[in-house]
C-alpha cells in the first residue's frame, strides 16, 4: 500500500509516499480501505519530533480516516465488509489501508458525505470528552472556546450548542469569528484585537464562563482563571503558546475553579473505547440528523501531505483539512 512517511528527524522532518506493507487486522480489528484522513496539529508535531507515536501504533501520521470495510477479524461483530465507517487511530492514517479495533469505530450516516466524514473522529472524540466527560458542561451555562475556527473547535461549537450551552469563541479576525457565529455561537471575539475576558463579562451579564476549552496553553492561562465564573473549569488541551506560566492560586481558589490538562492519542485502549462509545451514544444522533457536521477547508491528495502540512501551518485553515485517496 502507499502511505506518508516521515524521512529524518527534528524540525526538518520531510513527508514521502512510500510502498509499505498492507496491514493485517487482528482478531478484534477491523481493515479499512481509507478514502480520506484528516490531518491534526499533532501530525505536525510529530513530524517535528516533538509527538511520536504511541508503542506498538504505526510511525507515520493520521489520528482519523474514513472508508470501506475490507476485511474483519475473527472477534468482531459490529461491522461488515462493505460497511462505511471513520475511525480514531493511535496513527498510521496517511495511508491506503488501516487497522483498528472495533472500538475504535464509528458507522458513517447514509447522509453523510465518505470523504467529509474523516474530519470526525477525533474532533469529535476530543470535543465530547472535554467538553462534557472532563468540563461537566450542562445547558445553560456559558462556554469559552478558543480557537473556534479550527478543527476541534468548528465541531465543538455546533455539539456545545446542540447541548444547549451558550458559546462564546475565540477567532483570528472579523470574518472568522462571523462563520463560527454561523456553526452556533452566541458571540466572538476576534482575538487579534479584542479582549476576550470583558467580552465573555459583556456577553455572560457579568457572569464569566462555567467552562474554557483552551488550545493555547501557557499565554491565556491568567486571563483564562479571570474569565471563569464560580465554580468555573478550565480544561487545557493545547499548548500552542506556550508550557509554563505563573498561576495566582488565591484568584483559583476564591473561584472554586478547577484546572485539568488532557490529550487523547496515548490514553489505553479501553479508555479510547469508553470515549467512542459515549460519542457513538450523544454525538452522532446530532450528525446523523445535521445538527453536527464537519466543515471541510480543503481536500488534498495524499501525495501533497506536506501541502496539506503547510496549509495548517499557516493559520488560515476554519476547520479540517483532508488527504483523499
Amino acid at each position: 500500500m502507499r502511505a506518508v512517511t516521515i524521512s529524518g528527524s527534528g524540525p526538518s522532518g520531510k513527508l514521502s509516499v512510500s510502498s509499505l506493507n498492507d496491514p493485517n487486522p487482528r482478531h478484534d480489528e477491523i481493515l479499512v480501505e481509507v478514502a480520506a484522513a484528516g490531518v491534526n496539529r499533532a501530525d505536525l508535531l510529530q513530524r517535528a519530533g516533538y509527538y511520536p507515536a504511541p508503542e506498538g501504533a504505526p510511525d507515520w501520521p493520521g489520528l482519523e480516516i474514513s472508508g470501506t470495510v475490507a476485511s474483519v477479524g475473527p472477534g468482531v461483530s459490529r461491522f461488515r465488509v462493505g460497511d462505511r465507517v471513520a475511525a480514531l487511530l493511535e496513527g498510521g492514517g496517511y495511508a491506503e489501508f488501516v487497522a483498528v479495533r472495533e472500538t475504535q469505530v464509528l458507522p458513517v450516516p447514509d447522509g453523510l458525505d465518505l470523504v467529509d466524514a474523516a474530519g470526525l473522529p477525533e474532533a469529535v472524540c476530543t470535543a465530547w470528552d472535554n467538553l462534557v466527560e472532563v468540563g461537566r458542561l450542562r445547558a445553560g451555562e456559558w462556554l469559552l472556546l478558543h480557537g473556534g475556527s479550527g478543527g476541534v473547535g468548528t465541531v465543538a461549537t455546533q455539539i456545545a450548542a446542540a447541548l444547549g450551552a451558550r458559546v462564546v469563541v475565540t477567532a483570528g479576525g472579523p470574518e472568522r469569528v462571523s462563520r463560527c457565529l454561523d456553526l452556533g455561537a452566541e458571540a466572538g471575539v476576534d482575538h487579534r484585537s479584542e479582549d476576550f475576558v470583558a467580552a465573555v463579562h459583556d456577553a455572560s451579564g457579568g457572569h464569566g464562563a462555567d467552562v474554557v476549552l483552551d488550545v493555547v496553553g501557557a499565554a491565556y492561562l491568567a486571563d483564562n482563571v479571570r474569565v471563569l465564573a464560580q465554580g468555573g473549569r478550565l480544561v487545557v488541551i493545547g499548548l500552542q503558546k506556550g508550557r509554563r506560566a505563573e498561576l495566582d492560586l488565591a484568584a483559583l481558589l476564591t473561584k472554586r475553579a478547577t484546572i485539568t490538562g488532557t490529550t487523547l492519542r496515548s490514553r489505553p485502549a479501553a479508555e479510547k473505547a469508553a470515549v467512542v462509545a459515549a460519542v457513538r451514544e450523544h454525538v452522532w444522533p446530532m450528525v446523523e440528523d445535521g445538527r453536527v457536521r464537519p466543515v471541510i477547508h480543503a481536500r488534498l491528495p495524499l501525495a501533497e501531505a506536506e501541502n496539506a502540512h503547510t496549509l495548517l501551518e499557516s493559520g488560515e485553515v476554519f476547520g479540517k483539512v483532508l488527504l483523499v485517496l
